[in-house]
């Protein structure tokens, strides 16, 4: 008989991931990591993997050493536990995106924790709070050690969901790969001064336009997060019919068609395919955004048709978030602006040595201890809200760390009330974000642009 070791546990996740095994299988393994009470250990690595065509890629770095990115499954409400153990040259932390963690959790060095050195472990303990799609990567030296793949999909299951006939989950994302298929310099100033420095290869889950399986005529829960550097992506499926059922963890108010619906980097989107009748008939997923529209991954129906309905398909339960109180919100203004300085900071955490971006006109200078004051003190259980106005002309998705902000209004378009931890604001858009400051501590707010964070884009709340 086998035994399910730890490192077995971790390829078995990637291969959730990337072979849509269906929840029933996925909750058994949910619930083996739930009744251990040992730490689900996640080491970082330096591989070779087969990115493009031609050579293999050197110093990609991952959780463990399978050949896809990993995928950390949870339960609502249940303890959980990790390990790091760091088994590359750089400091390391891990970030848990979007989880409502404790704050000491939260991995942000010097902010919250120390920097966990090659050869030494750090031990992540929380009880998420909220079921839905999440993401943990790195935060320190984020361009490089993100940039060359050190990310990995969360799952947060939730055994009141409606049940679903398969479930894929996609981790998307760019590399800088030259012709012969190792890295090229992470960045360009003159990119990181504008929108940011693209990738040469995107892939889904570390593939090229990969191929899934799903059953024909059913219902497929398809769980996309972008772990990305720089890329803002338009969601389109063709070839099926679609909706989408939550973002950014969150379940969204009124499903909708993805209709080149944009989402950023960090940012999460969850969407219910129903296949064609058809076998062999193909779905795509597809990035519209730009001039070079790319299928993303496709979805191939197989055996005899379910005949199931979407309209059939349950809601989500909404996640425990506290609701804003209106009547008695404080207003923080927020500006989003370019700065005039260009000056190199010393960090030993990556600094790319620019500062082109600022928060209320001041540039964070990258992962220093307490380099500036915070945005602002906020007091414990009261409610507030963020007029973010972005008056630069590139699109920042601003990310909050350890709560959740409901968007309330924009000044461009009718939005829904969505509850979430990222939003993508576009160009001299003005939003407001309301929100419970719930959870004591240092909060990180930042663009997930990480040469806009790391070159000023990037402050903190403090909630005592």
């Amino acid at each position: 008989m086998s035994v399910l070791t730890r490192r077995k546990l971790l390829q078995s996740a990637a291969t959730v991931g990337a072979a849509g095994i269906g929840l029933s299988a996925a909750g058994k393994l949910a619930g083996w990591a739930a009744a251990k009470p040992e730490p689900l250990i996640l080491k970082t690595a330096s591989i070779e993997a087969r990115l493009m065509d031609g050579a293999s890629t050197k110093n990609v770095l991952t959780y463990g050493e399978a050949g896809q990115p990993p995928v950390v499954r949870m339960r609502k409400g249940e303890p959980f536990t990790a390990r790091l153990i760091n088994g590359i040259d750089d400091p390391t932390t891990i970030h848990w995106h979007g989880i409502r963690v404790p704050n000491k959790m939260d991995g942000v060095p010097f902010l919250i924790q120390p920097y966990v050195y090659r050869g030494d472990h750090f031990d992540y303990a929380f009880t998420p709070p909220d079921a839905g799609t999440f993401w943990y990567h790195p935060h320190c030296n984020t361009l490089i050690q993100m940039g060359h793949g050190l990310t990995g999909v969360i799952v947060v299951e939730n055994p009141k969901d409606a049940a679903f006939d398969a479930e894929m989950v996609i981790n998307l994302r760019d590399w800088r790969l030259g012709d012969d298929g190792q890295f090229i310099e992470a960045f360009r100033p003159r990119d990181a001064a504008r929108a940011g420095t693209f990738g040469t290869v995107r892939t889904a889950n570390w593939l090229e336009q990969p191929q899934f399986d799903a059953p024909a005529g059913g219902l497929v829960r398809l769980r996309a997060a972008i772990t990305d550097v720089t890329r803002i992506y338009a969601f389109r499926v063709d070839g099926a019919e679609a909706a989408v059922i939550a973002l950014d963890g969150n379940p969204v108010p009124q499903r909708f068609t993805p209709d080149a619906l944009q989402i950023g980097p960090g940012q999460r989107l969850e969407l219910a395919i129903r296949m064609p009748d058809e076998e062999g008939a193909i779905v795509s997923l597809r990035d519209v955004r730009g001039t070079k529209p790319k299928i993303l991954a496709t979805l191939r129906s197989v055996g005899k048709s379910l005949k199931h309905d979407l309209r059939d398909l349950g809601s989500l339960e909404v996640n425990p978030v506290a609701e804003v109180d209106l009547s008695s919100a404080r207003r923080i203004p927020l500006a989003l602006s370019a700065t005039a300085e260009n000056v190199s900071v010393d960090s030993i955490c990556g600094s790319l040595g620019y500062s082109f971006w600022a928060i209320n006109k001041v540039p964070w200078p990258g992962d220093t201890p307490d380099p500036t004051a915070p945005l602002a003190e906020l007091k414990l259980g009261k409610s507030y809200i963020i007029d973010m106005e972005n008056l630069t002309p590139h699109a920042h998705p601003i990310h909050l760390h350890g709560m959740s902000f409901k968007v309330l209004s924009s000044s461009t378009r009718p939005v829904q009330p969505l509850v979430s931890d990222t939003y993508l604001i576009q160009p001299d858009e003005k939003v407001q974000l309301g929100f419970v400051a719930d959870n004591p501590g240092d909060w990180l707010l930042h663009c997930h642009i990480i040469e806009h964070q790391k070159t000023g884009m990037t402050s903190y709340f403090r909630v005592v």
